[in-house]
């Protein structure tokens, strides 16, 4: 007969102190901060551990290296609006997205819309915003000559390769071999050739190989490859370039065995890069792109017990949050394996005695599980469970709808 297995041990999150045995959400006690909300479940995420974040990485970078926040991973417009304050720029995938990067203040200059399937509309709007396009295809680049010709506007454009490597060791590859993102880089000379024959200037490149990454040299190695092939593809351009974004993939820690990415090597990498841009790029805007790696740590899942029972010997804390509201806290968003984020009953921080418990959703499916036989502080019905590492990818990347279960709140303190 197998012994049961030992819940594994994570990262310690120590990133929300603790206070009374509660946790503290910009110095909050979570149970006040639950009753300030008006109900479970909800997301919160912390201004100044925002604002720490992107001070500890802008200290680590070359001041030549602007920082770009890209939305996808929390677009939540008080969010959004907060980190417009302290980058460089924003970085949209959608129209709906685009209007929240506007209204954050950003100047448009400084804001970029990617993504594979732009719609005409989606366009138009970003040529009348006057914000940098980067754009996905020749047949992109085609309906843009006819916005431009239409309206007598001069979209500003940048083209998004698909490099001929990808970022090794990262979990989730976005470029080499056939992919839909960009423009396979060796068709891009033709490409520019095709624009400049519409009349339209490529001002850079967008290249983008990977993201949740936590291997610094294996980020160093695509931003060095990155840098390198847009060196060769700007020999095809007749006009300098002015911008070039060499992508993101910095990760976090989410699973047991995971190490905190060392931003020292990744730095010193990034200003020899802007060194010699100096020379090969005199004129250009130099750029990472940056999502789950600036907002990821600063957020929080809260859910309340409903339910605690015992089934053939296991516990099950069940809550009123799930995967509806949390997709990828349940292991059902890209997760080959599934594993359990860090989890804490949040009002009982100080307890000493621990129990295996199993935290479940109130959805009638088996994957509805936000905790798998995790050591926990006994909880209670009203207890409040909290998820780590929530900032991104959370409210908006999950079926909030599924099973007609209310809206997940989110709250910025």
């Amino acid at each position: 007969m197998n012994a049961p297995k030992t819940p594994p041990v994570h990262v310690p999150m120590s990133q929300f102190p603790v206070r009374d045995g509660e946790l503290l959400v910009g110095g909050i006690p979570l149970t006040r901060l639950a009753a300030r909300v008006g109900s479970t479940p909800f997301y919160a995420y912390d201004r100044q551990l925002l604002s720490e974040r992107v001070r500890e990485l802008k200290s680590a970078l070359p001041a030549a290296i602007k920082l770009h926040y890209a939305i996808k991973a929390n677009p939540m417009p008080a969010l959004v609006g907060h980190m417009a304050g302290i980058v460089d720029g924003l970085d949209v995938a959608s129209g709906g997205e685009l209007t929240v990067a506007l209204d954050s203040g950003m100047s448009p200059k400084d804001i970029s819309f990617a993504g594979p399937g732009k719609r005409i509309e989606e366009l138009r709007q970003a040529v009348a915003a006057g914000v940098l396009i980067n754009v996905e295809s020749p047949a992109e680049l085609d309906a843009l000559a006819g916005i431009a010709a239409d309206t007598g506007w001069t979209p500003r454009i940048a083209l998004r390769v698909n490099p001929d490597f990808e970022l090794k060791s990262s979990g989730m590859r976005m470029g080499g071999g056939p992919k839909q993102f960009g423009i396979d880089a060796e068709t891009i000379p033709e490409v520019i050739a095709r624009a400049e024959s519409q009349g339209l200037v490529i001002e850079g490149f967008h290249l983008f190989a990977g993201s949740q990454n936590l291997q610094a040299e294996s980020i160093i190695e695509a931003q060095r490859k990155c840098f390198d092939l847009a060196g060769e593809l700007a020999k095809h351009a007749s006009h300098p370039i002015r911008s070039l974004n060499l992508g993101g993939g910095l990760g976090i820690p989410y699973f047991p065995g995971n190490q905190r990415v060392d931003l020292a090597p990744i730095g010193a990498n990034l200003a020899q890069i802007a060194e010699e841009a100096k020379t090969r790029f005199p004129q250009a805007e130099l750029c990472i792109e940056l999502g789950r790696y600036l907002v990821g740590e600063a957020g929080l899942y809260v859910c309340r017990v409903l339910d605690r029972k015992l089934s053939r010997g296991q516990v099950f804390l069940v809550t009123d949050g799930g995967l509806h509201h949390h997709l990828s806290a349940s292991g059902n968003f890209g997760q080959v394996i599934r594993k359990n984020y860090p989890v804490a009953i949040g009002n009982r921080m100080d307890a000493t005695t621990l129990e295996a418990a199993n935290v479940v959703g109130p959805l009638c499916t088996p994957l509805d599980i936000l905790g798998d036989r995790m050591m926990l502080p006994p909880a209670q019905v009203g207890d409040l469970v909290v998820v780590y590492q929530s900032g991104a990818y959370g409210a908006t990347a999950s079926p909030q709808r599924f099973l007609g279960h209310p809206a997940v709140a989110e709250v910025l303190v």
